[in-house]
């Protein structure tokens, strides 16, 4: 009886370790997709920035064709 628990306790206790590996991995994924995600923000904001520089840059040249 007694080795039948202690093998009941390993085969628990590797799933255990499973899950936390796998919870581990996930996790590891998703800092990534927010790391690339913030990434992304921020080259957007920049292209952002850099349409409304031309555009004002050419509302100017409008008014002084006037």
């Amino acid at each position: 009886m007694t080795i039948l628990a202690a093998l009941a306790a390993t085969a628990l206790a590797g799933c255990g370790v499973e899950t936390a590996s796998t919870a581990a991995t996930a996790a590891a994924l998703k800092k990534q997709e927010i790391e690339q995600g913030k990434k992304t923000m921020d080259q957007m904001q920049k292209a952002i920035g850099q349409t409304m520089d031309q555009a004002g840059q050419r509302a100017e040249r409008a008014g002084d064709e006037k």
